[in-house]
């Protein structure tokens, strides 16, 4: 027997996410609907409308079955509700931005550069973070095995998620145009 292929694979990117929330962003509607109630908050019928201009064709309950799994996912939440005609009308939002976009097939050439001067200066950034929270970390995982580092690593990349969307969010594009 001989080998046809062999590659070495090192681990380039994090993704942050739960079971549950992998498998309710494993359908394109869903996305879409986390897309459109980006900064919105919109009710069922609000929602089918946008995603029939977009060219999704999809029945009202449909999209209520597709809010209720990201609901359940922590994806999408009731953000408002209103009493109309004596029924209860439901806006909902999202405080998850979805950035799908494809990679260019050059990215790892173009970026190697730009991505080892960030990893040295996001390496102090995220020590003084670990140093910080460390011991609110180490209480919240309570043992000493891989499954507790697993898990400081992952509230490790929740902060710095969160912070890097807090300063997309107060900055919009940080690209100079």
């Amino acid at each position: 027997m001989s080998t046809l292929l062999q590659k070495e694979i090192k681990v380039n990117k994090i993704l942050a996410t739960s079971a549950l929330q992998a498998k309710a962003l494993d359908d394109d509607a869903r996305v879409r609907i986390l897309q459109i109630l980006y900064h919105k908050q919109l009710s069922t019928d609000q929602i089918v409308v946008e995603l029939h201009k977009e060219g999704c064709k999809k029945a009202t309950t449909t999209i209520r079955h597709h809010l209720d799994v990201l609901k359940e996912a922590g994806l999408v939440e009731i953000v408002k509700m209103e009493e109309v005609r004596g029924a209860v009308l439901k806006y909902y939002g999202t405080s998850v931005r979805v950035l799908g976009h494809k990679l260019p097939p050059n990215f790892e050439n173009d970026f190697s550069k730009t991505i080892v001067d960030a990893s040295v200066k996001l390496e102090k950034v995220i020590k003084n973070i670990a140093q910080t929270a460390g011991s609110k970390m180490k209480k919240k995982s309570n043992t000493k095995n891989n499954s507790a580092t697993n898990y400081e690593e992952y509230l490790l990349v929740e902060i710095v998620n969160r912070a890097m969307a807090k300063v997309f969010e107060e900055n919009g594009s940080m690209i100079q145009k």
